[in-house]
């Protein structure tokens, strides 16, 4: 892949823990384990863009060096969630993958010094149980020669059997500080200008994932090397908050026509998703000015309308029964 067209993520992307953003006390640990030479069967767990494959990558290029990919079967459980993959069939067409099952790659001796190689499940929560109780088998067989990096967002997912035979890290959102020094660094590298409010744009919008975060900034790079609020949330998608508080106040307020028009210019002028404006309409309650108990009844609203949705329902009848409810809410506390 040509330079140009390289994805930012893989670009930036770390090729050793040293140089990970955040995570300082899993980073600490595993470069611990690292140095010794004595790798445990590892789980990590949190949420995406948190650095939990980045990890594993790290580690495999820090114990193999050049033969790290030999050394390496990364595998997605979400791909291919049955027991198969695990052990394997005379029935599954390995051609359709082109990769062996988790227990075929176990049994092969290491290429180099390392005593062992490393399997890499990511979002192995995926897995069904019966898969979850294969490799739980496979774990003990080949232990001697295969260590396992289980990667998931929701570590009670993943069997107590396995759980114990692992040690846990659990990755945390990354903080604004943490993703604005990356922005900063690709900033330098790929020499933008990226505005303040650019940059909290990004970071209101990425939510800690700085996976997205980098991606949204690359996105809005393609329009011009000034990158401003504005280009964030439109790359994104996402709807800038003051317009969402502005449609909450004047619903609150009992200005209900208003309310709607401005709905309909989320829905219609800027094309945004029923869904995605009820996420955003949820975060900004909390800025309202309104007593914690009318707060707290919005919050129920929200959720109950948030299933309508999911049931199927008209986005646009029930985000305008959505705001009518708020009137009604404001009006009572008035």
């Amino acid at each position: 892949m040509a330079e140009a067209e390289e994805i930012w993520v893989e670009r930036y992307r770390p090729k050793k823990l040293s140089e990970m953003v955040g995570q300082e006390e899993v980073v600490k640990r595993l470069e611990s384990f690292v140095k010794q030479g004595a790798l445990p069967h590892l789980l990590f767990a949190g949420p995406a863009g948190t650095g939990k494959t980045t990890a594993a990558l790290c580690i495999a290029r820090e114990l193999f060096g050049g033969t790290w990919r030999q050394n390496m079967l990364e595998l997605n459980a979400s791909d291919a969630r049955g027991i198969d993959v695990i052990r394997g069939s005379r029935d599954r067409d390995s051609s359709k993958s082109g990769l062996p099952s988790v227990k075929d790659y176990a049994r092969i001796k290491p290429i180099g010094d390392v005593p062992y190689k490393l399997i890499l499940l990511d979002e192995a929560d995926a897995l069904t149980s019966e898969a979850q109780h294969a490799l739980r088998r496979t774990m003990e067989m080949y232990t001697h020669i295969t260590r396992f990096i289980l990667d998931c967002n929701y570590s009670s997912r993943i069997i107590e059997p396995i759980q114990s035979r692992c040690a846990v890290f659990r990755f945390r959102r990354l903080s604004e500080k943490e993703i604005t020094q990356m922005l900063k660094r690709i900033e330098r590298g790929e020499k933008l200008i990226l505005r303040t409010d650019a940059i909290k744009a990004i970071i209101e919008v990425s939510e800690g994932d700085l996976r997205q975060a980098i991606n949204i900034l690359q996105a809005a790079a393609t329009v011009g090397k000034k990158i401003t609020e504005k280009d964030i949330y439109q790359v994104s998608a996402k709807a800038h908050p003051a317009d969402v508080k502005e449609m909450l106040e004047l619903a609150v307020s009992g200005k209900f026509e208003e309310a709607r028009n401005k709905l309909y210019d989320l829905l219609i002028g800027q094309g945004l998703a029923g869904e995605d404006i009820l996420k955003q309409v949820h975060r900004e309650i909390f800025n309202l000015d309104l007593p914690e108990r009318a707060k707290i009844e919005l919050i129920d609203r929200v959720g109950e309308f948030d299933f309508r949705l999911r049931e199927g329902a008209s986005e646009r009848i029930q985000l305008e029964a959505m705001l009518a409810r708020f009137g009604l809410v404001g009006k009572s506390k008035s």
